[in-house]
């Protein structure tokens, strides 16, 4: 699950012989957060002092800094090479990388990325950037869950697929009028029923 601190004393109380097992998109998607934070912050910054250029910057590298390297589009490219020159102090592009080695810690195994993510902690925790400091207290808090992940190899990334499916059908049955046919339209999209409609006759 993700890192809800409701799911914990569910789990204690239900199922204290149950292993907390976070699934790796959540602790990402917690990096992305504090990132995008960082870049809003800067973006204010330099709208606030009239810096048109510096908001414009900030603009241009939003989903250059979010997706992963190497689905990034030539134009999305270029924006992550300049990268280090965005900010004066070049907070954005150290963010970035702390992303990027969370993100690839994930992947080694277990030996190794519990060296690497004592080692990620401590760079986060005196990067002097207020966003991820604040994330980096919430790491060091989730450490055992997290090289519990990396250890079992867990994911609920099936399931996260799922609910986002339901999510664009539950959009694209606007105007039902009963609940039976959206969920009708549901196991349709997501039961995994192959319906071939008959084919015409020559």
């Amino acid at each position: 699950g993700d890192g809800a601190r409701w799911i914990d004393s569910c789990v204690h109380e239900w199922c204290p012989q149950a292993e907390r097992v976070l699934d790796g998109f959540h602790i990402v998607s917690w990096m992305t957060d504090a990132l995008d934070g960082v870049r809003k912050r800067l973006w204010n910054d330099a709208r606030r002092d009239g810096d048109e250029e510096g908001a414009k910057r900030m603009r241009g590298v939003k989903y250059a800094v979010l997706k992963n390297p190497d689905r990034l589009t030539d134009r999305q490219d270029e924006s992550l090479a300049a990268l280090g020159n965005t900010d004066p102090k070049g907070q954005l592009y150290r963010a970035w990388r702390l992303k990027e080695l969370l993100r690839n810690l994930l992947k080694h195994p277990l030996g190794q990325a519990t060296a690497e993510l004592r080692h990620w902690v401590f760079w986060a925790s005196h990067s002097r950037i207020p966003e991820i400091v604040e994330l980096s207290q919430k790491i060091r808090r989730r450490r055992p869950d997290i090289l519990r992940t990396i250890e079992l190899g867990y994911s609920n990334a099936r399931l996260e697929a799922f609910n986002n499916r339901i999510k664009v059908t539950i959009r694209m049955a606007y105007g039902f009028h009963h609940v039976n046919n959206l969920i009708a339209l549901v196991m349709l999209r997501c039961g995994g029923l192959d319906i071939r409609l008959p084919k015409p006759n020559p």
